[in-house]
């Protein structure tokens, strides 16, 4: 056994994860096929990775230097040069199977109980004055037209009347992608907004709370639970997530969020009503007019003295050229049309442009939260899963 095959260490089981009323059931062998996407996963970053960039590195750095006379300057010049290495081929490959696998494993246990699962949805959102749905709504090109993450359908397919088929599969198959890194209930981003504000602004006190693209509510319930005295409005343009995000939050035991079909490019919420306004890996599925729009509208609908968090993917600004490539990789290979675009912009000139103040502007890490039953303190593996819990955020100031 070499070193790297010795230092490889699995990611926590899938029988650790988080169950709530609408969480589907998982058999042994459904159970074991997302434990073999996990460690698959995990030896695709912390074995085969390395040998990605060594490849680059040892002989498409130098090759391109010979030619060019110079380093590479760009993504697009790096990605020229390991479309024809081979180590790059094969993990890119195996990277796309594993996602693909990991959808259809997803959509297999959801459509043998979905019946189930829809009457468990509907029985607990029947009659709540917290799920609001509009027949009727237009949903943006930019979502319906996308299968996000390999994702048949996208987030807004519906298979049957009151469906949950979507949420439910990107519920029941996360911790697998992710191995765990974002803890028990895949929530790790919003426990992260949550640790950071009370870290950094530990007497801010929001009154009222905007989730922009709450999607299932993963991260929208740690900001509640975090500020039971607030008004979280969690907003999502896809039917399924919310009918979803509702029954799960009110099985949790979560009371104080309004879940509402709306697109928020243009809410209709009135002006400087919202403290704390947040996204949580949302701008990268939008569009560039999208996002112009969102940005006009945070600034309307954000009170003096109140708070716009946008959590993402870092942007490229600044990062090595190599680093850029490989984050790029989910715009050519897990449908993402609009990853590049957005991690290119300037998000500060964009938001001056909408209204805020340049140095009431602000850049930031955050590290997921996760369970220390999961990855104990003293346990460096859950260092390995570098790019799925360091994430980078955009605030700006009223």
């Amino acid at each position: 056994m070499d070193a790297r095959e010795q230092s490889f260490a699995g990611p926590p089981p899938y029988q650790a994860v988080g169950r709530h009323a609408v969480m589907p059931e998982t058999s042994h062998d459904e159970a074991a096929r997302f434990n073999f996407l996990a460690n698959l996963n995990k030896y695709l970053s912390s074995a085969l990775l390395p040998g990605v960039k060594r490849a680059y590195e040892q002989r498409a750095k130098p090759r391109f230097v010979a030619e060019h006379g110079r380093l590479p300057q760009h993504r697009r010049e790096v990605r020229e040069l390991m479309a024809q290495e081979s180590a790059y081929q094969n993990w890119s490959a195996l990277r796309r199977s594993t996602m693909e696998c990991r959808q259809q494993a997803g959509r297999a246990v959801v459509l043998r109980q979905l019946d189930r699962l829809n009457r468990t949805a509907a029985a607990l959102n029947q009659d709540s004055p917290r799920l609001h749905l509009q027949p009727d709504f237009a949903v943006p090109r930019y979502v319906a037209a996308v299968d996000h993450h390999c994702m048949p359908g996208g987030y807004t397919g519906e298979l049957a009347a009151d469906d949950v088929s979507a949420p439910a599969n990107y519920d029941v198959g996360i911790f697998a992608t992710t191995g765990g890194a974002l803890g028990r209930y895949s929530d790790g981003g919003g426990r992260a907004l949550v640790s950071w504000l009370q870290e950094a602004h530990p007497d801010f006190r929001p009154r009222r709370i905007l989730d922009i693209g709450c999607g299932l509510g993963h991260n929208t319930l740690p900001l509640a639970q975090a500020f039971p005295d607030a008004e979280v409005v969690a907003v999502d343009v896809a039917a399924p997530m919310l009918r979803y995000a509702h029954a799960r939050a009110r099985s949790l035991g979560v009371s104080n969020v309004r879940f509402v079909q709306a697109n928020a490019e243009h809410l209709d919420e009135a002006d400087q009503s919202f403290d704390l306004i947040v996204s949580c890996m949302v701008l990268h599925e939008t569009s560039r007019t999208a996002i112009e729009k969102l940005f006009g509208e945070t600034r309307r609908l954000l009170a003096p003295g109140g708070m716009v968090l946008h959590v993402e993917q870092p942007q490229y600004h600044g990062m090595d050229v190599f680093e850029q490539f490989l984050r790029d990789w989910d715009a050519f290979n897990n449908n993402e049309p609009f990853w590049t675009t957005m991690h290119d912009m300037d998000l500060r000139a964009l938001a001056v442009r909408h209204g805020f103040a340049s140095e009431q502007t602000f850049e930031t890490g955050v590290r997921a939260a996760n369970d220390d039953s999961l990855f104990p303190p003293s346990d460096v593996r859950k260092e390995d899963y570098g790019r799925a819990a360091a994430w980078y955020v955009f605030g700006a100031r009223a």
